[in-house]
């Protein structure tokens, strides 16, 4: 009978939660990345070096690393109805201003902005998720809502790309086109979760009552559970080792993960094809990581093991990243660059499934975001890297060898941390099967 409750309840609420947060973050990850696509025009109609387009690309990680924390602190105490519509309207606000950046100061400054704006939203929904759903089943709902991004690269790369072809249109760079309409979306969605979200089981109107008495029992249980070990107030979230090991081993995943999402049109564009084949070139890789994506989930949930299913996940996109550093056609491109999706995507559900092990409360809320801030920041290292490395080589190749050595180390870390913390990390992992 509570089995049965359990499944109609985790289908119930799967069905409510996941697709909106999904939609919410391929919004968010579009907003993000889109500028991998204005650059295919805007670095000439500016004037920018791959310097500045990659500096500007990864500044957003910095105003994202300042405000990420207490963005979260303030979401925890508030609810995530309130402050995620707060984030969604803003950053809504400032990703349409992006189309009136007129060099490279205010596209610095902008960047930035758009970072500041957006901070707390992933590791705000992450947090969200912990809420909701028990820690055995998290794996596999991180993935479904991670897979918002990859969805967001294979769907938005035709987009963007069929929008700087409005080039011209009432005076107005296709570009700047495109910054406007994809920020509709975010301000439109904002108002929506302000109606739409529930903040906790317990106000859950829309479950019926022997469901919802089962979800506050079960995630009652679950944090007794782990009241023992779990650190619960908010200098613990910070000071925590395993905390800033996670950050560092997130540093590299992200660095791949926004190497693809800035570059990868630009790396396809030198082969010489047209600016609608490399937005239909670039949709081809997320495409297949998402099916993977989910698969490499599953099996860690139904496993309870997290440490080799992040291992295995980082060395395959750095040996994709290797591959497409010396890629001379677009079929080896295209192959190379699946394999760094397939790899960066699957490293991450079961990565996000690891802190709410040894964390909870007003500390689950700081980690999480201090492993999302400090580890954002990878998103400025590889797409700055790379854009310096191509000023002074002329070439990707030597960035993109960078950015594979950071996915090597954090594939080594994630191994030294399980080792370090077996009985806090994979006992735990086995108890929440």
């Amino acid at each position: 009978m509570e089995m049965d409750i359990e499944k109609r309840t985790l289908r119930r609420i799967t069905w409510r939660i996941v697709p909106f947060i999904m939609l919410l973050y391929f919004v968010a990850y579009l907003d993000r990345v889109n500028i991998g696509f204005a650059a295919l025009t805007m670095k000439e109609d500016l004037g920018f070096s791959a310097s500045v387009l990659g500096f500007g690309a990864g500044i957003f990680f910095w105003g994202y690393f300042m405000f990420e924390v207490p963005s979260n602190i303030v979401l925890h105490k508030f609810g995530a109805r309130v402050w995620i519509a707060r984030v969604m309207v803003t950053w809504g606000i400032i990703s349409g201003c992006m189309a009136f950046v007129e060099g490279a100061t205010s596209f610095y400054i902008m960047r930035f902005l758009l970072g500041a704006a957006e901070a707390g939203f992933f590791p705000g929904i992450i947090l969200y998720l912990s809420y909701w759903f028990p820690a055995r089943h998290r794996a596999s709902v991180t993935a479904l809502f991670m897979a918002a991004a990859p969805i967001s690269t294979a769907l938005g790369s035709p987009i963007s790309a069929a929008l700087l072809e409005m080039d011209g249109v009432m005076g107005m760079h296709g570009w700047q086109w495109m910054f406007v309409l994809e920020a509709i979306p975010a301000l439109i969605l904002g108002v929506v979760v302000f109606f739409y979200m529930t903040d906790k089981p317990e106000q859950a109107k829309w479950l019926k009552d022997d469901e919802r008495a089962w979800l506050v029992k079960a995630m009652a249980e679950e944090n007794a559970s782990k009241a023992g070990n779990a650190k619960h107030g908010i200098l613990s979230g910070l000071a925590n080792p395993r905390v800033l090991a996670l950050a560092l081993i997130y540093f590299g995943t992200s660095a791949g993960l926004y190497t693809l999402g800035i570059w990868a049109p630009q790396i396809i564009k030198q082969l010489g094809v047209s600016s609608m084949t490399v937005g239909f070139l670039n949709a081809i890789p997320p495409v297949v990581s998402v099916i993977a994506m989910v698969l490499w989930s599953r099996h860690s949930d139904r496993t309870g093991e997290r440490t080799w299913h992040v291992i295995l996940a980082c060395l395959a996109a750095s040996i994709g990243l290797v591959i497409a550093a010396g890629a001379n056609s677009v079929v080896g491109l295209i192959a190379a660059l699946t394999i760094v999706n397939v790899g960066i995507s699957c490293a991450k559900p079961p990565l996000w499934s690891m802190p709410t092990m040894f964390l909870s409360g007003a500390a689950a809320a700081t980690g999480i975001a201090t492993i999302n801030s400090i580890g954002n920041l990878g998103g400025f290292a590889g797409p700055a890297m790379i854009g310096w490395v191509k000023d002074q080589t002329g070439s990707y190749a030597g960035g993109l060898y960078f950015v594979a050595g950071l996915l090597v180390l954090s594939a080594v870390l994630t191994l030294v941390l399980a080792r370090s913390t077996k009985p806090v990390l994979e006992t735990a992992n086995a108890a929440a099967r």
